[in-house]
């Protein structure tokens, strides 16, 4: 009688131990990413429009 067979086949307990869902952490990441991506892009193109003039910090052009 051997006391280790079938031993190999059986998983490992592992107590106080939690694993992520790795397809969740790849959706979030792309969320992540996606939001950034797109928070940038509207950054470049509001500083773009201010450096060729379209947008102005000044609100006299408003009162006349």
């Amino acid at each position: 009688m051997n006391p280790t067979k079938g031993m190999a086949d059986e998983k490992p307990i592992r107590l106080g131990t939690t694993m992520a869902d790795h397809k969740a952490l790849k959706v979030v990441g792309l969320l992540f990413a996606s939001i950034t991506i797109a928070v940038m892009l509207t950054t470049a193109l509001v500083v773009k429009g201010h450096a060729d003039g379209h947008y102005s910090l000044e609100a006299s052009e408003l009162a006349e």
